[in-house]
């Protein structure tokens, strides 16, 4: 990485050089020292990039009508949507930013520092404005002075080009906290994204109001689209060619670790898309039974099971989130196959139980109710019946966790929504969830024969609820187990 340009001493920087210097210091505390006349160099000799005629992103057509939703819902008072700030990894180094989920979804924008206005007309609706950084200056040096510059992190969309592409008029973000303090009228904000933006409204917002806000958007998003539909079976098509880079290269997990299969995965999702859309679990052997094993530290060895749990993030931001739990040398063992064949048999029912106009809670039910079935069926539970194993909650020593969530933007999406919208609600067509039934035997759990001990398995499938029922949209990759092995075995030659 490259250090910024900096003078050999603080004292050699002179007054004159102080006015060709940048708007803001560096964060090393110091400034760079620069003469007049390479600072007056650097302002011209440079040729006119500014981009014309530009295509509206995909999504606006879809953005411009979720705007259109969020302002009938909130008449007459102004809304305001941070996409977010650098977050600081280490001393001087920040995280690869990801725009908040809110605000990517009603404008189409990734970048840091923007912000999304809705200001009410003082007729029906609001006026949409979206304030985001300008190009880097070059009058005063900022495009190659400062850390956040064009030439030290790459070039911004000028507000012109940003409306071309967005659909939406353009200001620069930093008079927006003036012109926000100075703002009357209700106003409600999505909390946790800048702090700057808080502070400006600090005494025009309250935490219950800014809350429905937050709650609103993201029932909102509970039935997606032409646009998210077709970014989901993007991510799942991604995620299915990552899951066999990943078994191609097996070997050289076995001769690393975990490792190499988070690696491998994460080169398919830096290809085709944004990034993982979450940190990736790469579970082999016993660490199979940690729900959210992200270490991805351990051995992978031959015998044992490798639980994957990964997914795409497209461009665009929509994330795949599919499970496969395979052999490591290619053949389940027999009581492996037992074990991930009363897990298939129970994401199968669970499946069937997604359609328009069931419950949500359906399909987690029918879950357990097989799983439930096995245990008693394999004598885990002494003599209870399966009614009252699940009375009682007892399978959940083995099974855990709920069968599935939402999928969309986020990986666990809507997760603010009110519980009457997302667990107690009403499935209908639009809605994207997993199902993902799992049995996990702890490798100390004196209450199983010592060979479950050890032993996790979950199959997880991304499924659209349709007109008609459903469709698996990460079916790409196979579940039954004979299948998994012939596939293995393609893989492998």
């Amino acid at each position: 990485m490259s250090e910024e340009l900096i003078p050999e001493t603080p004292e050699q920087e002179t007054e004159e050089n102080e006015a060709a210097e940048p708007i803001k210091q560096r964060k090393n505390g110091l400034y760079p020292g620069v003469s007049d006349e390479l600072a007056e160099n650097m302002k011209s000799g440079w040729a006119d990039t500014e981009l014309h005629d530009l295509a509206p992103v995909p999504q606006a057509g879809h953005t411009a009508a979720r705007r259109a939703a969020l302002s009938a819902r909130f008449p007459g008072e102004r809304l305001v949507i941070p996409a977010g700030n650098l977050k600081t990894r280490s001393n001087d180094t920040e995280y690869a930013f990801r725009a908040s989920t809110e605000y990517a979804y009603l404008t189409g924008d990734q970048t840091q520092d923007g912000v999304l206005v809705l200001e009410p007309t003082g007729e029906q609706g609001h006026r949409a404005t979206i304030y985001l950084l300008p190009r880097s200056n070059r009058e005063n040096g900022e495009f190659w002075l400062d850390g956040q510059g064009e030439l030290w992190v790459g070039r911004r969309h000028s507000l012109t080009e940003a409306e071309q592409l967005l659909g939406i008029p353009a200001k620069d973000v930093r008079e927006l906290a003036a012109a926000l303090s100075e703002a009357t009228g209700p106003v409600r904000n999505v909390r946790g994204h800048d702090a700057s933006i808080e502070a400006a409204l600090t005494d025009k917002v309250t935490a219950e109001r800014d809350e429905e806000l937050r709650v609103h958007l993201s029932e909102a998003r509970i039935v997606k689209d032409a646009f998210e539909i077709s970014e989901l079976e993007k991510a799942c098509d991604a995620t299915a060619r990552g899951f066999e880079d990943v078994v191609k290269s097996l070997d050289k997990a076995e001769a690393t670790s975990e490792r190499f299969i988070e690696g491998t995965f994460f080169l398919r999702a830096r290809i085709e898309g944004n990034d993982i859309g979450y940190g990736s679990i790469c579970a082999a052997g016993p660490h199979a039974t940690t729900l959210h094993w992200v270490r991805n530290d351990g051995a992978v060895r031959p015998g044992e099971l490798l639980l994957l749990d990964a997914g795409v993030e497209t461009n665009d931001l929509y994330t795949a989130d599919v499970t496969r739990t395979l052999p490591i040398n290619g053949t389940f063992s027999p009581l492996q196959r037992k074990i991930y064949d009363a897990v298939y048999e129970a994401q199968e029912a669970g499946i069937a139980a997604v359609k328009p106009g069931a419950a949500f809670r359906d399909f987690h039910d029918a879950s357990q109710r097989v799983l439930a079935e096995k245990l008693v069926e394999w004598g885990l539970l002494g003599d209870l019946t399966v009614e009252k194993v699940l009375e009682l909650g007892l399978q959940r020593r083995w099974t855990l966790h709920g069968t599935g969530h939402m999928l969309g933007m986020d990986v666990h999406d809507c997760a603010v929504a009110r519980t009457e919208a997302y667990v107690d609600g009403i499935l209908e067509p639009g809605v994207c969830l997993t199902v993902e039934p799992g049995l996990y035997f702890q490798a100390d759990d004196l209450t199983v024969p010592e060979e479950y001990r050890g032993i996790g398995v979950r199959i997880e499938d991304d499924i659209l609820v349709t007109e008609d029922g459903n469709r698996n949209l990460s079916d790409k990759l196979p579940r039954q187990a004979d299948e998994v092995e012939a596939w293995m075995a393609r893989l492998k030659g």
